[in-house]
């Protein structure tokens, strides 16, 4: 994916702004810093966006942020779309639930100081920076009029949270009434703040168990929005931030949906802006796919290069050991054999920049092949709303103070 190349004056001082400041630079610089974003992939035909569609139609889509500030600028993206995709006009504004909006809040997003842009398929783009008071942990929306769409649509299709689809223009509407509801998010990729470098983020790179399901839509109570939660709430990590980046049935390696996190780990790790730290708990489906010994060597050799790539832009990798599964339909002693291999591996080859054992928090000492009752939501694999909570109370925020 390319962000597309500005070429006015405005548009200079728009890349000027792009440029992320050095984490720990002497003296404080401003620089754009990630406080929502979300994994784009091809949306499935299954979770493409009901009747009645995007095209000359409106999305209205609600993110919770983590950072607070008072400048900012939203991304949109194009990324897998097959023809380009037309936006006529986008607003942003406070969220009071559902689909509604504080209208005193309501601002037009700009693009080179244009209203409408159109986006190239396979690229993204970035709205002009924006004035605007953002509260951490708040709840935002981003209300999109399309034009003409592409028929293949870049988004999320896990978003855990409700979007709305009216016809016609009605990006100022205080509430949509008359809405078609989905829930997923489609075009909208990232939001960033404009603050100064004593802010960063972390992002969490996954699979279904970090983009949450087994959660409560609308609730946000995945476990990276417990681990944002606990941030905001200690002074000493309250300007930390968290990007998540998981995709349900995404693998590392091969197989799964999704881009493989072997592809997508520059974009939704590397490219993110301000990130000093990324958490890794993926694997799980490239195991379970998997009818060979092979795929724990093939895991390793994934996660080396991950920490590789981290470590030349001074960020800090923390690996996760694969969560149990036993009970699961990926349960076999092939299976199981491979995860010890590899979460030996995490635990004891030094490679990471610390181990972040959700394994031994969540999995019942009884039977530690298999997650704790309390937090299985009964398919074996996937945690519930108690589980997420227990996998965020298990992180030590000293790793990010």
């Amino acid at each position: 994916m390319r962000v597309l190349k500005i070429s006015s004056i405005a548009g200079f001082f728009l890349v000027l702004l792009s440029l992320c400041c050095t984490p720990h630079a002497a003296v404080a610089e401003d620089c754009w810093i990630g406080t929502w974003a979300t994994a784009q992939q091809l949306t499935e035909r299954r979770n493409l966006p009901p009747s009645p569609g995007l095209s000359n139609n409106t999305l209205r889509q609600v993110v919770r942020v983590t950072l607070g500030g008072s400048k900012l600028r939203v991304q949109f993206s194009n990324a897998y779309g097959s023809g380009p995709v037309t936006i006529n006009a986008a607003h942003l504004s406070v969220s009071t639930g559902a689909g509604s909006i504080n209208p005193a809040t309501d601002r037009a997003l700009k693009f080179q100081g244009a209203s409408s842009i159109n986006i190239p398929a396979g690229e993204a783009v970035y709205s002009d920076a924006l004035d605007f008071d953002v509260k951490p942990l708040s709840n935002l929306a981003v209300s999109i009029y399309f034009g003409e769409t592409s028929a293949d649509v870049t988004g999320h299709p896990g978003s855990r949270t409700t979007s709305y689809i009216q016809t016609g223009n009605t990006v100022t509407a205080t509430d949509m009434t008359s809405a078609v509801k989905t829930d997923h998010w489609y075009i909208l990729s990232g939001i960033d703040l404009w603050l100064d470098d004593s802010y960063a983020t972390v992002v969490t790179l996954g699979d279904s168990i970090t983009d949450g399901r087994g959660s409560t839509t609308n609730d946000n109570n995945r476990w990276p929005d417990n681990l944002a939660r606990r941030l905001q709430a200690d002074p000493n990590t309250s300007k930390i931030g968290v990007l998540n980046q998981g995709i349900g049935g995404n693998a590392v390696v091969s197989g799964g949906l999704g881009p493989i996190a072997l592809k997508r780990f520059e974009h939704d790790v590397l490219d993110q802006n301000g990130v000093r730290w990324v958490i890794i708990l993926e694997g799980v489906n490239d195991i379970g796919g998997s009818r060979s010994q092979k795929v724990a060597d093939d895991l390793i050799a994934a996660y080396e290069q991950f920490i590789e790539k981290a470590h030349a832009k001074n960020i800090k990798v923390y690996g996760v050991p694969i969560l149990p599964f036993g009970g699961s339909f990926y349960d076999s002693e092939a299976h199981e054999a491979s995860r010890q291999t590899v979460n030996k591996w995490i635990r004891t080859s030094g490679k990471f920049d610390a181990v972040i054992d959700l394994d031994a928090a969540v999995r019942d000492p009884a039977n530690p092949d298999r997650l704790l009752p309390e937090y299985d939501t009964g398919d074996h694999l996937h945690l519930n709303v108690a589980g997420y909570q227990k996998m965020a109370e298990a992180i030590d925020l000293n790793l990010f103070d």
